[in-house]
């Protein structure tokens, strides 16, 4: 039987070409050629002036608010809606993350909820272009001007993603990339914060060498952090981002195929890609109307799917249901997407016939789920009433 994964890495002969140079030349820690390159790379790609590589995505969310100066005290708002990620950055920084619901269509950031949630202590907005779908940047870029805040957007998934032709990445004073080895580009690990503002970058760049002046060698005159990435790594980044539009081209042809082969099945919702807004499709999402606010029966289908050798993956749960970032406060559409979202396969290598085979399963499998569910259901009402006669 057929194995299809959730994603996987686009890696070829080039990609081991340039990780046996790197290994070979002997650069293979965090100095060498290769990771001037990407960078360079990295910064023509988004259009922006500077791009530094990070060990990883989230610790380049975590240099961008040092870089900002978010500190104790300080409130930053942040989607529910999203990987813990982007809400455990705001922590390292001992600032408190002030979550907000998300909007019904995109799934991203509700930009109405992000206004009502400004307060005196909020220093900025941390906007997430979730499953590889622009946020609604038009609006909080007023948001942010009116109200004299920062906007840092994390585009962990959604390389090559534009808002009027523009790319993500460049919207916010500073953005933060993942290349974790199922995204769209892939160094194993690693990470990329873009900015177009020189200081911030030279804070970001000081903070990620340990803080060591850059002038005057094993001389520190602040607390930086390891965050540094490994030639290696870069070799693969440069290797992988030759081929980047392609890829990106890749995952939007098996979201079309999906949209095409389940065309008319109502029981199913896409992300909405409103005019002017281009998603990269890092995943190919969807929501399943059955399962809303009763997530047992997304799970029972993905078991089901599992069987037949096609992997799937749940939204993530929002951060106010996580024990470290629970809130009190109600966020009903968060909830409604997160319980009866599934991601299903997405790999760039997937072919017209992969697609077509795993929509035709996925909806035979939710269809006979509904049916033993409305099935169970109407037994349990058909059962007679017990009470206790009265005396």
């Amino acid at each position: 039987m057929k194995n299809y994964p959730v994603t996987e890495p686009h890696l070829d002969a080039t990609d081991r070409e340039h990780l046996l140079d790197a290994f070979d030349s002997g650069w293979i820690s965090s100095q060498g050629p290769y990771l001037a390159r990407f960078e360079h790379d990295f910064a023509q790609f988004c259009r922006t002036e500077h791009a530094l590589a990070t060990a990883n995505g989230t610790v380049a969310l975590h240099l961008a608010l040092l870089a900002l100066g978010v500190g104790r005290g300080d409130e930053v708002i942040v989607p529910t809606f999203t990987y813990v990620a982007t809400a455990n950055a705001v922590r390292y920084c001992n600032a408190t993350p002030v979550l907000v619901d998300c909007e019904v269509d995109t799934w991203n950031i509700d930009p109405a909820a992000v206004e009502r949630a400004i307060t005196p202590r909020t220093v900025g907005i941390l906007p997430v272009h979730l499953y590889g779908m622009p946020c609604d940047m038009r609006a909080l870029r007023s948001l942010a001007m009116k109200h004299k805040l920062w906007i840092v957007e994390d585009a962990a998934e959604a390389h090559g993603a534009t808002i009027d032709g523009q790319r993500v990445g460049s919207f916010g004073e500073i953005s933060s990339f993942s290349l974790y080895g199922n995204k769209i580009v892939t160094t194993g690990e690693g990470g990329v914060v873009t900015t177009n503002d020189a200081e911030l970058a030279r804070k970001m760049a000081l903070y990620r060498g340990q803080g060591m002046d850059p002038t005057r060698r094993y001389w520190f005159d602040t607390v930086g952090y390891n965050y540094r990435m490994t030639n290696l790594a870069a070799a693969l980044g440069v290797s992988q981002m030759a081929k980047i539009e392609r890829l990106i081209a890749a995952h939007r042809q098996v979201a079309a195929w999906y949209r095409e082969f389940l065309h008319g099945c109502d029981e199913f919702s896409w992300q909405a890609e409103h005019p002017g807004v281009e998603s990269v499709h890092w995943l190919a999402s969807l929501r399943w109307r059955d399962a809303e606010n009763r997530p047992e029966l997304r799970d029972l289908l993905m078991s089901r799917l599992t069987a037949d050798g096609i992997d799937t993956r749940p939204f993530f749960y929002p951060m106010h249901a996580m024990p470290v970032h629970r809130s009190s406060e109600r966020f009903p559409v968060a909830d409604l997407v997160a319980s009866s979202g599934l991601n299903l396969p997405s790999s760039p290598r997937l072919t017209r016939a992969d697609v077509e085979h795993v929509a035709s399963r996925l909806v035979f499998h939710a269809r006979a789920v509904s049916a033993a569910e409305t099935r169970a259901t109407s037994r349990l009402r058909a059962l007679p009433k017990i009470g206790v006669k009265a005396s």
